[in-house]
């Protein structure tokens, strides 16, 4: 029979697993997550690059110019320029038509159509005009987006 002295005990599990290090799989995952995260931060410094790049051009070439007059001359060419992107004939558009594809208002608008060809040209005028022009000019030479279906 059994020994009434001898001290028997249950069977013991074994301890559970330590948190650190973690399993070969949670390496390879905060691996691939570092690497997406990094992509991803170099994709949108490229795209800040490429937008501060844009909009150089664009304020470089209206500073360029001289006179008020040059400088909406200056700023037609580039919408001009930038909406083929958008359409490809669209530099051909003129009068309300043309107006109607930038969308801008009636006297900035009206400034772009005429106010390269104007003697006397407000320079206020130039600077309400600057801003609408260069954010349409931006928003046109930016990244192209697939259209709906």
């Amino acid at each position: 029979m059994a020994d009434p002295t001898l001290v028997l005990r249950d069977i013991h599990q074994p301890p559970p697993p330590p948190w650190w290090p973690p399993a070969p799989g949670w390496w390879v995952l905060a691996a691939l997550l570092l690497l997406a995260l990094g992509a991803w931060l170099w994709w949108m410094a490229r795209r800040r690059r490429q937008q501060r790049a844009i909009a150089a051009v664009f304020d470089d070439a209206v500073s360029a110019a001289a006179t008020p007059a040059a400088q909406v001359a200056a700023i037609s060419e580039l919408l001009r320029r930038a909406a083929r992107r958008r359409q490809p004939d669209a530099d051909h558009l003129h009068g309300r038509d043309w107006l109607e594809f930038i969308d801008l208002d009636d006297e900035a608008g009206r400034l772009l159509l005429d106010g390269g060809y104007r003697p006397d040209i407000d320079p206020q005028q130039v600077e309400v005009l600057r801003p609408l022009a260069r954010a349409r000019f931006l928003q046109w030479m930016g990244p192209r987006r697939k259209a709906a279906r």
